[in-house]
């Protein structure tokens, strides 16, 4: 054998070893995003909006709107700077749980989730989170599960119509305090329209992020950003890269379940050149 016929062999055979690798799965496609009370509020819309565009984000969350003109007036900002308004954050659930025992409060609390659905449908989000329940001294674990699921399933109809996701959120609330429970809370329902709203900084006191990322799994439709340092005698929330979340292993974590929706940070408000500076931290610990 020739020595270029040789060495055309040895060369296919190594390509051909190397076709049987296991493949690298590639980063997800995130889409970067804020919630927009990080923007100052004393702009208008118009021009937070346009910060929100000038910082490098593509979407965000914005907070539930009863009144139907200033809806239609973020709507067409949002539109004229290139912005997608991608989800809703109910802002009702906090003071009027669906956990209560109160008709009046979960009316209240319903009616709160109606009009999200509906910011939802007329921005073009396709998700609003909610908090789904409170234990308190008034409220069992057991209560908070069993009301807030009946309550959560009268609006699965409305949601379904709207083409609106709702997300359950796990947050400080003393309810679904392991992926494993939330990943059954939500299984539940035995119904698309409820999936998991994860915040990686919430979990972070009793827990690991990228653990409860892997075992929610698909159940992850949207994503919140924030990050948490222990210290002698408490805690503080601190900016994204501070804290004591692993965000190579939540990275990875993301990478490994396939998800590709938006990532949006939820810290502090802040002016143009803090958040540019938190969109360049996102880039660099998950979108680098």
């Amino acid at each position: 054998m020739s020595t270029t016929r040789r060495e055309f062999v040895m060369t296919s055979l190594a390509v051909a070893g190397l076709s049987r690798l296991p493949v690298r799965a590639a980063p997800p496609a995130l889409k970067k995003g804020l919630v927009f009370d990080m923007v100052s509020d004393k702009l208008s819309y118009a021009d937070r909006f346009k910060q929100v565009r000038d910082s490098g984000f593509e979407v965000v969350q914005a907070l539930t709107e009863p009144d139907g003109g200033k809806a239609q007036e973020m709507k067409q900002a949002a539109d004229a700077a290139g912005i997608r308004i991608d989800s809703v954050m109910n802002v009702d659930h906090w003071q009027y749980p669906l956990s209560s025992n109160d008709p009046a409060v979960i009316e209240k609390s319903l009616n709160g989730m109606r009009t999200s659905l509906h910011n939802a449908q007329l921005w073009g989000s396709d998700v609003v989170l909610l908090v789904p329940a409170v234990v308190n001294g008034q409220t069992s674990y057991r209560d908070a599960w069993t009301r807030s699921q009946a309550q959560i399933r009268k609006l699965i109809p409305l949601a379904q119509e709207l083409k609106v996701v709702i997300g359950i959120e796990e947050v400080w609330n003393k309810f679904l305090l392991s992926p494993l429970e939330m990943a059954q809370y939500i299984d539940e329902f035995k119904s698309p329209w409820i999936k998991a709203w994860f915040d990686v900084g919430n979990v972070v006191l009793y827990g690991y992020p990228q653990d409860w990322i892997r075992t929610l799994g698909k159940r992850v439709v949207k994503v919140h950003l924030k990050d948490f340092k222990r210290k002698e005698g408490g805690y503080d929330w601190v900016n994204l890269g501070e804290g004591d979340v692993d965000w190579p292993a939540v990275r990875a974590a993301f990478t490994a379940i396939g998800y590709g929706g938006s990532v949006i940070a939820e810290l502090e408000q802040g002016d143009a050149a803090y958040l540019s500076d938190v969109s360049r931290r996102i880039d660099r610990l998950l979108l680098g």
